[in-house]
């Protein structure tokens, strides 16, 4: 209660307040700006610092950090939104240990002085520039164009003060607003789209489509997505910082030589769906795309559902996608090495050997564990015993000692389970979780960028946590949209119970939208590509429509499958006053669209046959195929047809006939 008041009291709304103190990182963080502000200030902070202090706090997540931009915002150095921007990102690139204080105070334009007579000149300056263009448009030109020269003039100009010098001199200029300039401004009807000569529409520049069409190459390259440079992980918001990030960001840069790094880590516990080929895509994608290199990791640390056919099928949809790792590797390579850090986090007292049961322990709000506080040796001691097998499956298992950002407990880093691993035999009865293996791996990969759906962002903060808690290079987590499909179902969980129901043949069925099921349908690799580059990389999850793929699957085909032509349901036409006795050769495009890749001849004689659905016998409003009363085309032939007779099938001919 006593924290929503001094929330409150800082201008924070009620609302606002109660939001905040759900983020318990955030509000201590938030608590202790205020103390040390007050402190400095002797009194009470106001509303403006108390803005400025929430602003601070929400973008800085590290406390020495955040302490540092406190003491600039509580002697009134920092006072304005774009200040602390300034202040913020100075910060976030720059060691904190290393800020020289002239250069950051330079940088954010503290002690800087801007008179009411800069404001007038320069903004007088920027009408005088614009003038011609102003008196044309009077109040429908965008004001934001003569803001933008202001602020390139004088960057630590109070934005109101600078907007109401703006509105005074363009009154100035063209006196109160007319009726005419009050008067809505029409919407230009938006053109219908030209269609060229080979049927297609015919896209502008600015088409919806046309935004999206470019590949996840281009998408993913250099600036086009915000991500940190290798070696600069401490410039990411939320990324923890210690005494040795700094050495171990050193020596890390020696062994990549500052080389973009990620990785595909799938189960081997299914075969890759739809969902996959947009990691797929984003992993290898964004490696590609800044000259670097990504691992194909699998994640086999669940010895009881992995198969060697999974193992087979991931890396060969990897390949049939176009992309080649530049290293296969599996969990198991590190078990070792995972061991020997699991003792040593021990050995800190990071870790202890818990008895609860896995139904104990399960959801969001389990009882704390009754032996977290168990001695150092105590853990060490049955941790060897569970690796030598002296403990049934469940028993036991090796639990760590932090807080998840969704609240969770405690996470187990080993459990006992006795199957036989595929590659290591029944050398361990003791498996890693993914919680502890994967940023450890990737850690000993030296990754740069691990990019993971969004319902691993929960798992960041142990992820970071682990990492310095044995003071090992720590990569940096991302999190992208999952992308999803109506109408399907892409959960490997339940493809499988389907293939065990025997609901679908297997997981290559058709009606599957795994990786394998679509190749068996004959979509092209470039269609599913280019299907992820037109969903593109986003933070929220993503639905599409199955049609989205067809499309993009008709795109690929219409450019690289030569057409043919095939009656499924034959309906027979004589054609009595066929112009020769012998059948003629037509030459018809491969592609339609681009009749340069080359024609094919097709016969047609007297006797022709059309699909059943191309003719009615009764006219319907709508319908533009064959009827007693409406010619048709031939395509390609130049013949129009029209009904002369209709002879109705009888049982000894299955053919109808005109």
């Amino acid at each position: 209660m006593a924290t929503l008041l001094l929330f409150c009291r800082i201008g924070l709304s009620e609302q606002k307040a109660k939001e905040t103190l759900r983020n318990e990182a955030l509000s201590a963080l938030l608590a202790q700006a205020i103390e040390e502000a007050e402190a400095i200030l002797g009194s009470a902070v106001d509303r403006a610092t108390g803005t400025l202090l929430y602003n601070a706090a929400t973008r800085l997540r590290d406390q020495q950090q955040l302490t540092f931009l406190v003491k600039y915002i509580a002697t009134r150095g920092v006072t304005t939104d774009l200040q602390l921007s300034a202040g913020v990102e100075y910060i976030k690139n720059h060691r904190l240990d290393s800020i020289d204080s002239t250069n950051f105070e330079r940088e954010c334009g503290i002690g800087v002085v801007v008179t009411p007579e800069q404001i007038e000149e320069v903004v007088e300056s920027a009408v005088t520039k614009y003038r011609n263009q102003i008196v044309l448009e009077r109040y429908r030109f965008n004001m934001g164009v003569l803001m933008g020269d202001v602020r390139s003039k004088l960057k630590w100009a109070d934005g109101k003060i600078v907007k109401n010098e703006v509105d005074l001199q363009v009154l100035n200029l063209l006196g109160p607003k007319t009726e005419t300039d009050l008067e809505k401004k029409t919407k230009t009807p938006k053109k219908a789209p030209k269609i060229t000569t080979e049927g297609k529409e015919e896209s502008s520049n600015n088409d919806h489509l046309n935004l999206h069409s470019t590949t996840i190459l281009e998408q993913l390259r250099g600036e086009a997505i915000k991500f940190h440079r290798p070696g600069e992980n401490f410039k990411t918001d939320g990324y923890v910082v210690t005494d040795n990030t700094m050495d171990l960001l050193q020596k890390h840069l020696e062994i990549t030589g500052g080389q973009v790094r990620t990785r595909f880590p799938p189960e081997p516990n299914g075969i890759l769906h739809i969902g996959h080929a947009k990691a797929i895509n984003f992993n290898f994608g964004y490696a590609r795309a800044n000259n670097g290199i990504c691992f194909l990791r699998y994640d086999d640390t669940n010895p009881e559902k992995e198969e060697e056919k999974y193992f087979r099928g991931i890396i060969e949809m990897v390949e049939w996608l176009g992309y080649k790792p530049y290293k296969v590797t599996h969990a198991s390579d590190y078990f070792d090495q995972l061991y020997d850090w699991a003792v040593e986090l021990i050995k800190r007292d990071k870790a202890y050997i818990c008895h609860q049961k896995v139904d104990e322990i399960k959801g969001h709000n389990p009882p704390p564990s009754p032996w977290r506080d168990r001695p150092v040796q105590e853990s060490l001691l049955l941790f060897e015993e569970m690796r030598k097998g002296m403990f049934a499956e469940g028993e036991v298992t090796l639990r760590m000692k932090m807080i998840m950002e969704d609240g969770k407990m405690d996470p187990v880093a080993y459990r006992i389970k006795y199957t036989a691993h595929h590659r290591t035999g029944n050398k361990w009865c003791i498996y890693p979780t993914y919680d502890y293996t994967h940023c450890l791996c990737d850690s000993i990969e030296h990754i740069t960028h691990s990019l993971c759906t969004k319902e691993f962002q929960a798992r960041r903060s142990s992820y970071y946590w682990l990492c310095n808690a044995l003071d090992v290079y720590c990569p940096v987590q991302w999190e992208y949209g999952r992308l999803n499909l109506q109408y399907t179902v892409v959960s490997k969980r339940k493809i499988i119970k389907l293939v065990e129901a025997e609901a679908v043949r297997d997981w290559d069925d058709p009606r599957l939208f795994t990786l394998t099921a679509l190749r068996r349908r004959g979509f092209p690799p470039e269609a599913i590509n280019n299907f992820c580059a037109k969903v593109g990389v986003t933070v929220a999850q993503t639905t599409m429509a199955p049609h989205l793929l067809e499309s993009c699957v008709r795109d690929v085909l219409n450019d690289t499958a030569p057409r043919a032509m095939a009656v499924l349901e034959p309906l027979r036409v004589s054609i009595i006053n066929f112009s020769s006795d012998q059948p003629l050769e037509v030459p018809v495009p491969n592609f339609p669209a681009d009749e340069s890749k080359g024609f094919h001849t097709v016969l047609i004689s007297p006797t022709i046959y059309i699909e059943q659905s191309d003719f009615r016998e009764v006219m319907e409003k709508g319908y533009k195929r064959l009827t007693p009363e409406q010619p048709v085309g031939l395509r390609h032939a130049g013949y129009v047809i029209s009904i002369q007779t209709v002879i109705k099938p009888c049982l000894a001919d299955p053919h109808s006939r005109l």
